[in-house]
């Protein structure tokens, strides 16, 4: 996998893409220090993942993340910080961030959540974790899937992804094949006006 490194701080860009690139399937193709810089990288050089600092100068991860997303829908991006700030994470969260982990994890953990991302799976450290559920369960506004005119298939999917599974997962229970999962998928991000698996997670946990 191709990875991008955006930080601030040079050392932690250095020692990060010492790490990661130590291990066979991961790339550093290169490394920037806030978020505009990774902004113009990935316009030239599409990294598959982008592992992204929060507060920075110029541009922090959350905007960065933003931006990123909203043009470049099939590039991961997945926040590493040392901030466990809750209104960081609710930003990063809606802003399309696949992932959410902190810099005291090691470098194994690390690395299995970048695997884990490029599976179609969203990563989150535990304490981050209930911090995103108390911010749905505090922003649940909807009111069941009525009126959206999902067909139960569609239904299932949804839930699926909600519950955090990948495509594989989700085919395997299924009994269907990715192909068909990925086109359910899409159909609903369409039917939803949504833009990734991450709106389809949020959408259904505020509408369960």
């Amino acid at each position: 996998m191709k990875v991008l490194i955006v930080d601030d701080d040079a050392l932690i860009r250095e020692s990060l893409s010492i790490l990661l690139d130590l291990e066979d399937d991961i790339e550093i193709i290169g490394t920037c220090s806030n978020g505009e810089e990774a902004f113009q990288f990935c316009k030239k050089n599409r990294p598959e993942i982008v592992l992204m600092d929060v507060r920075m100068p110029v541009m922090d991860g959350v905007l960065g993340t933003k931006i990123i997303k909203e043009s470049f829908k099939d590039i991961k991006v997945v926040i590493l910080t040392t901030f466990k700030d809750d209104e960081y994470i609710k930003e990063a969260i809606k802003n399309g961030a696949e992932g959410y982990i902190l810099k005291n994890q090691s470098s194994d953990s690390i690395i299995d959540s970048l695997k884990a991302v490029t599976k179609g799976n969203m990563v989150f450290e535990k304490n981050v974790a209930q911090t995103i559920s108390n911010f749905i369960k505090e922003d649940k506004s909807g009111k069941g899937f009525e009126k959206y005119n999902l067909t139960n298939r569609e239904l299932e999917i949804l839930k699926n992804i909600g519950e955090g599974y990948s495509n594989k997962e989700i085919s395997a229970k299924l009994y269907l094949s990715e192909g068909t999962v990925r086109n359910y998928i899409t159909n609903l991000l369409e039917k939803l006006e949504m833009r990734d698996r991450t709106q389809l997670a949020i959408f259904y946990l505020k509408n369960v």
